[in-house]
Order: C-alpha cells, then sequence, then structure tokens
C-alpha cells in the first residue's frame, strides 16, 4: 500500500487521517492520537503504518540472535497477582533455587554452540545478593569473555542494592565493573501508579524502575523496555506506560527495543480475565511502532506470542522475533503460551521469517548484524514443518 491511500481509506476520519499524515512525515503523534488509534483503528489501517515505519527503518529485514535463558530460581519475596511462574518461600519445594557453580554448569553446555548471549533473571530472594551476582558475572565473563551477559531486572537491582545498603548508582556501577553488558526489559509491567499497585505491589515503583535504566544508560550501556498488556489495564494506561518510555529515551537515547508482553491467564490471581485476542495483539504492536518514534526495535518475543502469531507481528511493525531461546526459559510456558517447549534452531528461526517474506539477519545483542541469512539454503525438513503459513 502507497502512502496517498492511506489517506484516501480514513478521509472520512479527521482524527485518523491527521495520524496518517503525520506518519508519511515522520512526525511525533501526540498520547490523545494514541488513545484514538485504540479505540478507533482498525487492523488494517494500524497495520499499514506500523508497517510503513517498519520498512522505513528497516526494510524487510527482521533480527534475531542465538541465546539462552537461565533462570537461578522460580522462588520470590514477592507475589504479582499476574505470574504464574513464581513461587513463594513457603513453597519453595514447587520451585528450585540453583547455586552459581550449578549456573555455571549451564553456561558450560554451551561451550561448542554458536550462542552470543546469555539472558539472566529469576525470583527475588536474599541469598541472591550482590556478591552472589558479581561474582557469577565475573565467573561467566572468565570462562568465556565474548559472550554478552544481559541480566536482571530493576525489580531485581533495587531490592538486592537496598539489602546492600547502597544507591543506584553505586549498584550500577558494580553491576557493569562485573561484566553485565546489557539489561533485558523485564519488571516494567504497567507504570501507572494504582495498576501496578493491584498487580505488582511492593515491588520497586514505576520511577524506581525507569530511574535504574536511566542511570544504566548515563554509564553507556543499553537496554530494553517492556509492557504487560491485556489485564486490567486501559488503554490510556498503554498511553501513559509508552509515553514514560517515550519521554526518557528523548533524554537517553538508552533503549534499544520495545517489547510488548501479553497477559497469559493460567495458574495464577488473575486466571478469571479472559486474554486478549491475536487481533488486539496486533493492534498493540502496530500502536506501539506508531508511537515510539524514537525506539530502533520493536520485538515480538515468540515463546509468549507463539511461533505462528510472531509471524503475523512481522506485518505490523515489529522487526525483531528475540533467539534461539533452546528451551532454557520457563516464565511463559508456566503461563499457558502456545510454546510449552520453546526452542529453535537457527535454520528454524530463519525458516519462519522468510515463510513471510522477510530477511532473516542474525544481530549481536546490540543490534549489529552477524549474518544476512538471504540467500542460505538448508535441506531441514524438521525446520519447514512448523511454517506453512503464507502471507503476501
Amino acid at each position: 500500500m502507497n502512502d496517498s491511500s492511506l489517506i484516501s481509506e480514513v478521509c472520512t476520519d479527521e482524527i485518523l487521517n491527521n495520524v496518517a499524515r503525520k506518519v508519511q512525515i515522520s512526525q511525533r503523534i501526540t498520547n490523545e492520537e494514541a488513545i484514538y488509534l485504540y479505540e478507533h483503528g482498525s487492523l488494517g489501517f494500524l497495520g499499514s503504518l506500523a508497517n510503513l515505519i517498519r520498512e522505513r527503518k528497516h526494510g524487510d529485514k527482521t533480527y534475531f540472535n542465538r541465546n539462552f535463558h537461565i533462570e537461578p530460581t522460580n522462588i520470590c519475596v514477592y507475589s504479582c497477582s499476574f505470574c504464574s511462574y513464581s513461587r513463594l518461600i513457603k513453597k519453595r519445594e514447587e520451585g528450585w533455587e540453583y547455586t552459581d557453580e550449578q549456573i555455571m554448569d549451564i553456561v558450560r553446555t554451551y561451550d561448542n554452540k554458536e550462542v552470543t548471549e546469555v539472558h539472566i533473571v529469576g525470583g527475588v530472594l536474599p541469598q541472591y545478593d550482590l556478591k552472589f551476582y558479581t561474582d557469577l558475572f565475573k565467573k561467566i565473563k572468565a570462562h568465556r569473555p565474548e559472550l554478552h551477559i544481559k541480566a536482571l531486572t530493576p525489580v531485581e537491582f533495587h531490592y538486592i542494592f537496598k539489602k546492600a545498603k547502597m544507591s543506584y548508582e553505586e549498584g550500577m556501577k558494580a553491576i557493569l565493573d562485573s561484566g553485565v553488558d546489557s539489561l533485558p526489559g523485564g519488571g516494567a509491567e504497567m507504570f501507572d501508579e494504582e495498576i501496578r499497585e493491584k498487580i505488582a505491589g511492593g515491588k520497586c515503583s514505576s520511577d524506581e524502575w525507569l530511574r535504574i535504566h536511566e542511570i544504566w544508560h548515563e554509564l553507556g550501556k543499553r537496554s530494553n523496555a517492556t509492557m504487560l498488556y491485556g489485564h486490567i489495564e486501559t488503554f490510556a494506561h498503554r498511553v501513559d506506560h509508552m509515553d514514560r518510555l517515550r519521554q526518557l529515551q528523548d533524554k537517553t537515547k538508552g533503549f534499544q527495543t520495545f517489547i510488548p508482553l501479553k497477559f497469559r491467564n493460567k495458574d495464577n490471581e488473575m486466571s478469571h480475565l479472559p486474554e486478549s485476542s491475536i487481533v488486539e495483539d496486533l493492534r498493540n504492536y502496530a500502536i506501539a511502532r506508531i508511537y515510539l518514534d524514537n525506539f530502533d526495535h520493536i520485538k515480538a518475543y515468540w515463546p509468549m506470542l507463539g511461533r505462528h502469531n510472531a509471524q503475523l507481528a512481522l506485518q505490523f511493525g515489529v522487526d525483531d522475533i528475540d533467539g534461539t531461546i533452546d528451551d532454557s526459559t520457563k516464565i511463559y510456558s508456566m503461563a499457558g503460551s502456545e510454546e510449552q517447549s520453546p526452542s529453535l534452531n537457527t535454520e528454524e528461526l530463519v525458516q519462519l521469517i522468510k515463510t513471510v517474506n522477510r530477511k532473516a539477519i542474525e544481530r549481536d545483542s546490540i543490534y549489529n548484524e552477524l549474518k544476512d541469512y538471504t540467500d542460505v539454503v538448508f535441506d531441514n525438513a524438521k525446520a519447514l514443518r512448523y511454517y506453512s503459513l503464507p502471507i503476501n
């Protein structure tokens, strides 16, 4: 669809018409316009605008990396109503608590594999303190210096630094010095204070989450950002959440990618709530791409969304689908996602991208391009069996 057809389709709606014109000239939309998109924008209209922005920034490129996850524990001092993953200390027999040596054993299992990133997040417990993590990160770097460590969220940092009686500034410097290369985007949930208190009471506040990322950016490092959507929030809450991220990004330019995370309702205190539909998921990705003009990338986390829905998202502003994962995360499989064993090898992930006529680009953790798979042909029946979804 060309730029002029975007206007002709919505000429009867002045606000949508104005949003389309703003997108064409790369002008920022307002919060009020973003809310209006949620309330009145059709899937086709939003997808067309988001795809225009996506292709303006990245063409047909879709990024992925070779990564694995380590979750040190699912036992947690916090009890978030949306969480199906964690277990309280009084139910620790239902979970796991790895020692540093057990974590290093996991790292060693990847010694002969071409992974470039280890992603480390988990529950919050007293024994997982600053010394535990800084010693662990140093051990990982000593063992495999080139492995990018993406680790811990402000929820974990807030608890760790408070226990260590140090400031955020001191704590983040210690984390940097121990070998952490970037931060994941977890723990953001929803920034609206009333909503946050209801679904994640007791954890770090919205301002504290943002401040920790700001300090990390001031140290010259990069991070990601998330938003948990599809529960008790309104469209205005989603826009407020993205507005706070957009404002911080204007200030620091340290965020790499925005990752909308879909609320899943299996085995948690919010199981009575229905999950958002795939149509609403795609609309949310598209609006995020339109609104967050200062974010380079929008990611669909395929273990959460499912591989086929992640393919669909590539037509609605998404240009990244995360990595190979290698069945090393339980956060969404325990919450009822389509991916109960989230594992894709490189061939499978490339095929997933190519099937929907996008270019598969392997990246490192800070989006340096490592390999273009456009002309790479795999003879792999396993890779082909998943991806028969045709999208023109």
